[in-house]
């Protein structure tokens, strides 16, 4: 039996490439998102979409054109089994290989510099990583691709955390906070969030340290540098065997305390809460987690903080119990979702 865990990246036999999203998957099978598709079977005219490299031209998608192009195949949910996996590119084994028989070019050795960076600096190890992104599939361009690393566990994300930490208070170190110095007046033309402004995004970005850029030794620019955290193997409770079902139960909006924040930072992202008050929508008194699969609100709180949600209500019926929760997901009404941090007044 084959298991997935987020960032896996399945292929089918046409060449159509998913991301899996997070950890509650059917046996034999994941939930999962189209990234990438081959030019035999797609092709766009946006010019940030195409992937060239050994194994052929590929189209990213971007916003909901993965959707879109699963839609023309009548599925209604994005998914893919064992069967239909020709191939499952693992972001550990891939970076693996790439330590073992490295490229020669500018992007890989500052990739490695990172990596060495990080474990001169702290209880981190190689195997404590992974890669994702256009170097897992092996069609980045030196120029433009940026680095996107995996790391993998509650606490080396901690420790990494921490690491990066001491690193953005030295401004000699290669290695800095992307959202450091961020220019608050510039505009963003394809931000649509209705309830979380443009000018607020960057102080949160910031707060999550796992977002850098590296000025590697050899490159001409500064590179991107991405940390995804992923659990590891045996932190992973897979509750699909458990659900009965989910009922929707409409629109909510409320002030809540975040009580458990140790898998924030995941995707799903899923925050333990107390309901301190409800603003609009049902009035229900079992409300205990926010659950989010919105990239921009993965570890938007911690712990002891006070936090404005506003989506969709769900009742979670499991065998053994039930409970509802708060649910960040894509949906009609998916820029109108938010979790920040309550400001009265």
């Amino acid at each position: 039996m084959i298991r997935f865990r987020d960032r896996d990246a399945p292929i089918t036999e046409e060449g159509i490439i998913f991301r899996t999203y997070g950890y509650t998957h059917p046996p034999n099978a994941c939930f999962c998102d189209v990234e990438y598709a081959p030019a035999s079977i797609y092709t766009t005219d946006d010019p940030r979409a195409i992937r060239t490299g050994p194994e052929g031209t590929f189209y990213k998608f971007y916003a909901d054109g993965g959707l879109q192009f699963i839609k023309a195949f009548k599925k209604e949910l994005v998914g893919v089994t064992e069967a239909q996996a020709s191939k499952v590119q693992r972001p550990d084994l891939r970076l693996r290989e790439i330590q073992e028989n490295p490229p020669a070019d500018e992007l890989i050795e500052t990739l490695l510099e990172i990596l060495e960076l990080i474990q001169d600096n702290s209880q981190l190890k190689p195997s404590d990583f992974g890669v994702f992104g256009s170097i897992l599939h092996n069609f980045y361009h030196v120029d433009y691709s940026d680095v996107d690393l995996i790391v993998y566990g509650r606490h080396n994300l901690q420790e990494l955390r921490e690491t990066l930490a001491d690193f953005y208070q030295h401004k000699s170190f290669p290695l800095q906070n992307e959202f450091a110095g961020w220019d608050y007046t510039q505009s963003m033309k394809h931000w649509y969030f209705k309830n979380y402004s443009f000018r607020e995004y960057p102080t949160y970005e910031l707060r999550k340290l796992i977002y850098a850029v590296m000025q590697g030794k050899k490159m001409r620019r500064p590179v991107k540098v991405e940390f995804e955290p992923v659990k590891k193997w045996g932190e992973i409770s897979n509750e699909y065997p458990e659900f009965v079902r989910i009922e929707p139960e409409g629109w909510i909006k409320a002030i809540a305390e975040v009580i458990d924040d140790r898998d924030g930072f995941f995707m799903e992202s899923i925050y333990g809460i107390e309901i301190q008050e409800i603003l609009e929508g049902p009035k229900v008194e079992d409300i205990n987690r926010i659950l989010s699969f919105v990239e921009e609100y993965r570890g938007q709180a911690f712990n002891n903080e006070k936090v404005l949600v506003e989506g969709n209500l769900e009742r979670v019926v499991m065998q053994k119990n039930e409970f509802h929760q708060i649910t960040l997901s894509y949906g009609p009404n998916y820029y109108n979702q938010t979790l920040k941090l309550y400001k009265k007044g």
